[in-house]
């Protein structure tokens, strides 16, 4: 950020009084520190009523299965962008939604946050964001997602395995 959001004055660098060292953009014009910014979205490991399928989506005519997401509203709590993207990506209602972890994403300059969502049923109805979806096993979930992805990550970690950040080396495999 290289400019003031408020007033469009250039900002400068300016020392963060409540942490030494720390420098942070500055708007000498309204004398206000402008806290760099970046976007929030939600993604979801997306399971059947008897939580052993995963629901995995294809989109923007891409090959790969990736996960239900989008982005969290202004003022929207994280768990109710959880649901609405569900209901609005896929047509389906959920019953419960588990926080499973985070992680900043570089290339979009997205904190992500993963939650692990049980749907009402197993019917779905897809909107025109999403060209193609299928339900797997778990088994079968680990190895049709995009390899190398931070969509893989997120599911192998809600399975118990360890959390691998991918390389930002995309697309994914």
């Amino acid at each position: 950020m290289s400019y003031c959001t408020e007033c469009g004055t250039e900002l400068i660098l300016k020392e963060n009084p409540d942490e030494e060292g720390s420098l942070v953009p500055y708007c000498p014009a309204c004398e206000k520190f402008r806290w760099p910014g970046f976007n929030t979205a939600v993604n979801m490991v997306v399971l059947n009523p008897a939580k052993d399928r995963v629901l995995l989506i294809r989109q923007y005519g891409r090959p790969w299965y990736i996960l239900v997401a989008g982005y969290v509203n202004k003022g929207e709590d994280a768990e109710d962008a959880v649901a609405r993207e569900i209901r609005e990506e896929i047509g389906a209602e959920v019953t419960e939604i588990h926080f499973n972890h985070s992680h900043y994403f570089p290339p979009s300059n997205t904190l992500m946050l993963n939650f692990a969502a049980v749907l009402a049923s197993e019917e779905i109805h897809i909107n025109k964001e999403v060209d193609d979806y299928s339900w797997f096993t778990i088994e079968e979930a680990k190895q049709n997602i995009a390899h190398g992805s931070l969509a893989e990550a997120f599911l192998n970690g809600w399975f118990g395995a360890p959390f691998v950040w991918p390389d930002l080396n995309y697309p994914p495999r």
